[in-house]
């Protein structure tokens, strides 16, 4: 019967647009309202492709493409650094020396994302402790744990953000709270009983976050209480998909659910814009549930990788402006006109946004001197902007260096093994090694 349903709604969903004019639903027991057909006649019909992306481009003698000048950082108050989930290009004093070295922050298994908020780093654990330590004390100046025995032996991820003295959370047991880490006080709590899996995102006066069943929650910051409760598609069958949020400065949210829908949400309005979905079939097998990597935006497109493509979607009609053959479950990361990629097959790829060609496309697993046998697709960690170079991080806590047209500079061994992403933070990269000791790299 639950098949039956998510397949009637699927149906409907596919074939539908929202009303702008009267809202999504008057209150959340209401019925979607009737819907127009013009907001899905901006969609282009784009023929699939099964080929593998592995065609090597050389970037055209004299070209130059500008991107930022880099900026020092001092604050990470969301896991993806901003509310468009899009990196910078970071100040870097590229020395590579460790400057700093803490005590263990905590003897459990830590997740892998942090932030940084006035001289303080700030980590979760699967214990689900909330550790706040001071670089410039030298101390964890806070620590909390909002779980009682009977949640002691189920492992706890907890997704984070932060503004000002508040870290909001939601994890994987149902709850939201906020917890002010200056008083170390609970300031609210609220359980909505359904596993929370996305990131977190706040506009204003709203926190934003996703369920695994694909709800999307507009929750007051200030009090916890539910403002909007938006339905979208629901997986029967859970993959390992983390719903995807992001906004633009307009108050637009994008969020790329489970099911490979990606939906345009006004925050002002609570209305939906339109939405496309990228995995149109009702075969719910495990070999055919949406994979896909977190969703970057700037001010005019919305950046897509599913299983095996790209998407460049324009963010006012939802049109799919450019289709590729290749896919990253690397976040990409745009400056200023030009989106960098490592693809799941690791190419190297930079595409100009106005042109919407590739720029350039190479295969990093040829470069000498490597010496990383089976080079496969899990190997690259993330990827960063630093002093203008592009930065790839491997899992065996190597980097390696390419000015930003693409041509190899070196090999960087770190002294201490990478376990957690790394942030950028007053010209220096910060991350935790797998003593979960932060080290500050300068």
């Amino acid at each position: 019967m639950k098949l039956f349903l998510s397949i009637i709604i699927s149906f409907f969903l596919f074939n539908c647009s929202f009303d702008k004019k009267t809202g999504i639903w008057k209150d959340e027991n209401n019925d979607i309202n009737n819907v127009k057909n013009d907001t899905l006649k901006e969609f282009k019909k784009i023929s699939a492709s099964s080929d593998i992306y592995n065609k090597k481009i050389f970037l055209k003698q004299n070209s130059i493409f500008k991107i930022s000048k880099p900026v020092s950082n001092i604050d990470w108050n969301d896991i993806f650094y901003q509310n468009n989930n899009n990196l910078t290009n970071f100040e870097y004093s590229n020395l590579n020396q460790i400057i700093f070295k803490s005590k263990k922050l905590t003897k459990n298994l830590i997740n892998k994302y942090k932030l940084y908020r006035d001289g303080k780093i700030i980590i979760s654990d699967l214990e689900g402790n909330i550790v706040v330590f001071s670089i410039n004390k030298n101390k964890v100046v806070a620590k909390f744990n909002f779980y009682k025995k009977r949640f002691k032996r189920i492992e706890k991820k907890i997704n984070l953000i932060v503004e000002k003295d508040i870290i909001f959370l939601a994890d994987n047991l149902g709850y939201v709270y906020s917890y002010n880490y200056i008083n170390q006080k609970i300031v609210w709590a609220k359980n909505y009983k359904v596993p929370f899996s996305s990131n977190l995102k706040i506009f204003k006066n709203n926190l934003i976050v996703s369920d695994q069943n694909n709800h999307l929650y507009i929750i007051n910051k200030k009090n916890g209480d539910l403002i909007k409760l938006i339905p979208t598609e629901e997986t029967l069958i859970k993959n390992q998909f983390i719903n995807s949020l992001s906004v633009d400065d307009r108050g637009n949210l994008f969020f790329l659910n489970s099911f490979g829908s990606l939906y345009s949400i006004d925050i002002n309005t609570l209305n939906i814009n339109w939405f496309y979905n990228f995995n149109k079939s009702f075969d719910l097998s495990p070999s055919n549930l949406f994979i896909g990597n977190q969703i970057i935006n700037n001010d005019k497109y919305v950046i897509v990788s599913s299983k095996n493509n790209t998407f460049i979607i324009e963010v006012n009609t939802g049109s799919i402006v450019k289709k590729f053959n290749f896919s990253s479950l690397i976040r990409p990361i745009i400056i200023n006109n030009v989106l960098f990629f490592i693809t799941n097959n690791n190419f190297l790829i930079a595409i100009n946004l106005e042109t919407k060609n590739i720029l350039y496309s190479l295969d990093i697993t040829e470069i000498k001197n490597l010496k990383i046998k089976n080079f496969t697709n899990d190997i690259v960690k993330n990827i960063m902007i630093l002093d203008s170079s592009i930065f790839v991080f491997l899992k065996n806590s190597k980097i390696l260096s390419f000015d930003i047209y693409g041509k190899f500079k070196k090999i960087i061994k770190l002294q201490t093994n990478m376990q957690t992403y790394p942030i950028s933070i007053d010209g220096s990269i910060l991350y935790l090694n797998d003593k979960n000791k932060l080290i500050v790299l300068n």
